[in-house]
């Protein structure tokens, strides 16, 4: 069980990352845009999305740090584009602790199976907090 911090960027995340790796002297990090993702024909992706940062993370120093690009439309509000990220690889843990902390708070995606996990969720709790959940089973991509 971990919880990361995962930082989003407003379409300038691979240039905070990389200057970030040096900074840091991390390996040289593997991004994911939108458009290497699945395409859903239900949410065609605008041509705007494709070369913006799904994913990555780096390892400074023990610490997980993940990021992403906000997709186009999405609010971005420097200062509060700071998440906490609850990764498990105990699926019970997962969804009890999403259900604990969505009284009183709002979710932003119920717990659901994604392409990169068996279940994943956000929400943001009763303090304005911003979490993602994910279950780790070992499939994880990225």
């Amino acid at each position: 069980m971990s919880v990361d911090v995962y930082l989003n960027f407003n379409g300038n995340c691979r240039e905070a990352v990389e200057f970030y790796a040096q900074v840091f002297g991390t390996e040289k990090p593997k991004f994911m845009t939108f458009g290497e993702s699945p395409p859903n024909p239900e949410y065609p992706l605008p041509e705007e999305a494709k070369n913006l940062i799904m994913h990555t993370r780096l390892n400074i120093d023990g610490s997980n740090v993940m990021f992403s690009d906000v997709f186009p439309g999405m609010p971005f509000i420097e200062g509060n584009n700071i998440n906490l990220s609850f990764v498990s690889k105990n699926l019970d843990e997962v969804k009890s602790s999403f259900n604990k902390l969505k009284e009183g708070g709002t979710v932003g995606m119920e717990l659901q199976e994604t392409f990169w996990s068996k279940c994943y969720g956000q929400l943001t709790d009763k303090f304005g907090i911003h979490w993602q959940f994910n279950y780790d089973n070992g499939e994880m991509v990225m």
